[in-house]
């Protein structure tokens, strides 16, 4: 087992609008290993979920490697990596992306379902998530019933049911008030350390800066890493 969980290298990825070639990522390469709670900010359009669609296969680099848990994927056509998406990442999205005919609980064992887990299985895993985020309580209430921070409590669990090599956590608070928005980044701030989750978020929120351990910025579609005090200092000067 190796102890990067992430690797990508020289990776590219450009997109066409209309007649003009833009490009997203440019020679990208960085290592992200095991356990890590990092953010990779930059301003809107800097290609920041770029990297985390192609991180977890969602979309796929033009140029370069992306290895994941070691193994070398970069040439499997999208369609081939559903198996591998299902089984290596969990996802946290801004608009929380669960499905509306579900109950927290449902939404939290739909993952386990397509892995064909077991019952039983099944049954205590999702029972341990929703006690661990708060909502045992709200297990049978589906989405339009729950708050903001609820919805995003049921996501979480979501990407931390089938026990994934790294949760892609994108703008997670951006549609959260300060309050719960932080109450959520403890929360998967304390998983990362009791569990060892492996954290990757795109985010320009000093909240998420602020709590991760390891910061990565992208401008102009190249990746640094950087100082959280720089890029809060550039936030507040309304630059990042």
């Amino acid at each position: 087992m190796t102890e990067e969980a992430i690797q990508l290298r020289e990776v590219r990825r450009t997109y066409r609008l209309g007649k003009t070639t833009v490009p997203a990522l440019e020679d990208v390469s960085v290592d992200i290993r095991r356990g890590e709670f990092t953010a990779i900010a930059g301003p809107s359009g800097s290609g920041k979920t770029t990297i985390l669609n192609i991180i977890g296969c969602i979309d796929k680099p033009d140029g370069g490697r992306l290895l994941i848990n070691g193994e070398d994927v970069t040439d499997r056509p999208l369609h081939a990596l559903a198996g591998l998406r299902n089984r290596y990442f969990g996802y946290i999205f801004q608009t929380f992306n669960l499905i509306p005919v579900l109950t927290a609980y449902e939404n939290v064992e739909y993952p386990l379902l397509l892995a064909g887990v077991r019952r039983e299985e099944r049954r205590e895993r999702v029972g341990s998530l929703l006690q661990s985020v708060g909502l045992t309580a709200h297990a049978k209430h589906r989405p339009q019933e729950l708050s903001g921070g609820q919805r995003q409590r049921v996501a979480i669990a979501r990407a931390l049911v089938t026990r994934p090599l790294a949760v892609l956590a994108d703008e997670p608070t951006a549609n959260l008030d300060s309050r719960t928005g932080n109450e959520l980044l403890d929360l998967m701030a304390e998983l990362n350390e009791t569990e060892q989750v492996t954290f990757l978020f795109s985010t320009h929120d000093a909240k998420i800066l602020e709590k991760a351990r390891r910061v990565l910025s992208l401008h102009d579609g190249r990746l640094v890493e950087t100082k959280a005090a720089e890029l809060l200092h550039a936030v507040a000067g309304g630059r990042a």
